[in-house]
């Protein structure tokens, strides 16, 4: 069993402190903190809490899931293992992974095809132009 839990439904106003607070009551606490979200520097909403024993970690999920903290009922389970994964795909990576996409003579990774039907376009309605002063 795991000893880290995480929390669901928080506040945006809660804070990691007023979070480990509200867990010490159902056991000896060795972290909390709340997601925040980078661009706005914003709480997303839930965070992470690890207990110091799984007794802990279990009293904490019996005794304060769907208590209120902050005028909000949140939500308690335990945490699932961090998945590996990329942090950042950039577009020119992503193109040599998938050939299909982004290459060359694709429609979404540029408009020569556009502009070739636009020239022809222009074309033909110049011809029409030059038939029509021969009358």
């Amino acid at each position: 069993m795991t000893s880290r839990l995480y929390v669901g439904n928080l506040a945006y106003s809660t804070t990691d402190e007023g979070l480990r607070n509200f867990f010490a009551v159902a056991g000896e606490v060795k972290s909390a903190e709340i997601v925040i979200e980078r661009s706005s520097g914003r709480s997303k909403g839930f965070g992470f809490v690890e207990m110091a024993t799984d007794e802990g970690a279990q009293n904490a999920i019996t005794t304060l899931n769907g208590k209120l903290l902050d005028q909000r009922p949140i939500r308690i389970d335990f945490a699932k293992p961090k998945e590996e994964r990329p942090r950042s795909i950039s577009t020119a990576s992503y193109a040599q992974e998938r050939p299909g996409r982004y290459a060359s003579g694709s429609s979404r990774g540029n408009n020569r095809d556009r502009r070739d039907s636009q020239r022809g376009r222009d074309r033909d309605r110049d011809r029409r132009r030059d038939n029509y002063d021969d009358y």
